[in-house]
């Protein structure tokens, strides 16, 4: 993995990008590429990079070139297929300098133009500089595992992996964008184009642009789809668990052999990790080390089920304890690489758990992100299907019961109160509603709009976010089944957005270390994706076909186990003994209303009932809260009260300075 950056004159009479500037922005971006950097620059364009060393070390340096030095490239991301590619250009007649997946890149750029995107299996988000056409192509791969941002500015255009690189140059405004805010207070993160700020875009997962005499023309090169019922695969659940064995077997093996540098893996406990280090212990002969959140808190603590793995892997491991108080320490710096506000504590631990990976000389990890989106594997799956069961005999008491046998490994579960249950399973009951299976999360997480400032969320409220989100479902959806419309809103916001995002990419790369998912390789999601729903979610047992794919890999005890989503203390993070510095001064009625974006007197308010309980006891909803609330006011404090910290400009390995 790497940061990459870069300017783009939108007129010809505009002066050539400044070094200076350029260096700043990579100086911004060294934590995602500490080994190298350098940058390309003619007239009208710059493209600069920092590198993370993982395929061909010795000679991938960028920006890179084709031959003629007529396009130029500046990429974060790994393509696993490159050398089966690089063997199809290679008898075409392309010649190739280095070993990298880099150049395979710019050749099959060369070669198929922008449909080369089609043929990548990988996780990227690149710039391609045509001079030839004076155009820069802009690329971003299939679920958004790698982040690409950019804006128009002053008569250019800039890109770059983070935002606080776009923000280097301290005339780009800094705002919040209300809408962008609206959707994390419902979602969990924003949904691209937006982002939180005022004038700052994503590129959307999948597509990519074309940017020309300063317009930019976005287009999809891959679109999330499921099968109508005529579609769907007709196999039976033997051949289908197989076929899927396979599939991952395959991307596993390829995430694990496809580096010139040691690879490690997450052990979480859970099924998917399990089996992905499972896999690379009995089918590839990579020494395997793993590496483990353990919590103080026995609430989230998963440890039994990871030392068990460890003696059945027999693999070299370290794990690192997390307490309430590391993560309320480390929170503001955490939110630093989120560049957003987020409504749970999970990403700090992941963020000390990548620092313990960098720590032990390792630079990469695979993890089993994907899989529950995937496969149906999230509460929420279940949940929705249980809803439809009740939405059928509303009146029906023993209908009910069957609530009770949702989130069995949550301590304050729902389940347990009956009573409360019900008026929660049962509220949004129109199953005509293509946002059934998450108008109740959508529902409970906008009680945060209650926390803002009355005219905040006025402006806030100008968009109705979800119902712009139901419009842009594609017009086949009526045609799925419901879970498969389930499956498309998660991956289109809580995976992109929230977990391959500010849990995934910003956690990983703040310590310089890239993740790989086996669970996203695009043949093993184009194959789950035709899978009959019944396969996935068969009754209330989420990823029925994983498990009996890979029934012989793990003890039976983690393939049986209750699901137990990743989860970290919240509230008691910032209130479990003293409260940290920072959380006071951000919570003090003064800054809050020169934020302007909460009501000062219910912060007060909810700031005494955690201080009192000292964070213990709090309701989910109370616990969402104080997150979003410090979250916000730190975003607030690193990016708009003051420039982001400038970090020293790198001194460029690779320079190709053309500009005249």
């Amino acid at each position: 993995m790497c940061g990459i950056c870069g300017i783009v004159n939108n007129h010809k009479d505009n002066s050539p990008p400044e070094v200076p500037l350029l260096l700043q922005m990579m100086g911004s971006l060294t934590h995602r590429g500490p080994d190298s950097s350098g940058y390309y620059r003619d007239n009208l364009a710059a493209l600069a990079h920092t590198r993370l060393a993982i395929i061909d070390v010795s000679d991938g340096a960028q920006p890179l070139s084709n031959e003629d030095k007529t396009i130029w490239i500046t990429f974060n991301g790994e393509i696993f297929n490159y050398i089966e590619l690089a063997e199809i250009l290679k008898k075409s007649g392309h010649k190739f300098r280095t070993k990298s997946d880099t150049e395979v890149i710019v050749h099959a750029y060369e070669e198929w133009g922008v449909s080369c995107f089609n043929k990548f299996n990988g996780q990227w988000a690149l710039a391609l500089w045509d001079k030839r056409k004076n155009t820069l192509i802009l690329s971003r791969d299939r679920h958004g595992i790698r982040p690409l941002y950019y804006t128009f500015h002053n008569k250019r255009f800039y890109f770059a992996s983070e935002m606080k690189a776009i923000f280097s140059d301290t005339t780009v405004k800094r705002e919040f964008d209300p809408s962008g805010l609206h959707q994390v207070f419902t979602f969990w993160s924003p949904v691209a184009p937006r982002t939180v700020f005022k004038g700052i875009f994503e590129l959307k997962p999948g597509h990519f642009g074309c940017l020309k005499n300063g317009r930019l023309e976005e287009e999809a090169s891959f679109t999330l789809r499921f099968p109508e019922k005529k579609e769907i695969n007709r196999k039976s659940l033997e051949e289908n668990a197989e076929e899927l064995r396979h599939h991952l077997l395959t991307a596993s093996k390829l995430r694990f052999t496809r580096s010139d540098v040691p690879v490690g893996a997450y052990l979480s406990g859970g099924l998917d990790s399990s089996i992905s280090s499972a896999i690379v212990s009995r089918f590839t002969d990579t020494p395997l080390k793993t590496f483990s959140i353990r919590f103080t808190d026995p609430e989230f603590d998963e440890g039994t089920y990871q030392n068990e793995m460890v003696r059945y892997l027999g693999t070299e491991h370290r794990d690192v304890a997390v307490s309430q108080g590391d993560i309320g320490s480390i929170f503001p710096e955490v939110i630093r690489h989120t560049e957003r506000p987020i409504l749970r504590t999970a990403p700090a631990p992941l963020f000390l758990l990548s620092k313990l990976v960098r720590e032990s000389g390792y630079k990469v990890v695979v993890t089993g992100e994907g899989a529950d989106e995937v496969l149906a594997g999230y509460d929420i799956f279940r949940e929705e299907k249980v809803r439809r069961f009740l939405a059928r005999g509303p009146l029906s008491e023993k209908r009910d019961e069957i609530i009770l046998s949702l989130y069995p490994w949550m301590a304050r579960s729902p389940g347990k109160i009956p009573a409360f249950a019900k008026a929660f399973f049962t509220k949004a009951m129109d199953p005509s509603d293509p946002g059934f299976s998450h108008r109740p999360r959508w529902n409970t997480t906008s009680s945060l709009l209650l926390m803002v400032s009355p005219d905040f969320r006025e402006e806030m409220t100008n968009t109705d976010v979800t119902r712009e989100l139901l419009d842009s479902l594609p017009p086949e959806h009526t045609a799925w089944d419901s879970l498969f419309r389930s499956q498309y809103l998660e991956m289109v916001t809580l995976l992109s957005g929230y977990i391959l995002s500010a849990q995934g990419d910003r956690m990983l790369m703040a310590n310089s270390v890239e993740g790989r998912f086996p669970f996203l390789d695009c043949n093993l999601v184009e194959f789950a994706n035709q899978l009959p729903a019944h396969h996935k979610l068969l009754a209330l047992d989420e990823k029925h076909i994983l498990k009996k794919a890979c029934k012989d890999l793990v003890p039976s005890s983690v393939l049986t186990r209750s699901k137990q989503p990743y989860r970290a203390p919240d509230a008691a993070s910032f209130f479990f003994a003293k409260t940290p510095e920072w959380v006071d001064h951000l919570t003090d009625e003064e800054a809050v209303k020169k934020a302007g974006i909460f009501n000062s007197q219910a912060v007060s308010k909810l700031v005494y009932k955690c201080k009192k309980a000292k964070g213990h006891s709090m309701s989910n909803t109370d616990n969402m809260r104080i997150t979003a609330i410090l979250s916000t006011m730190l975003t607030h404090h690193y990016f708009i009260e003051s420039n982001p910290p400038q970090q020293s400009p790198p001194r460029p390995q690779t320079v190709i300075d053309l500009a005249g």
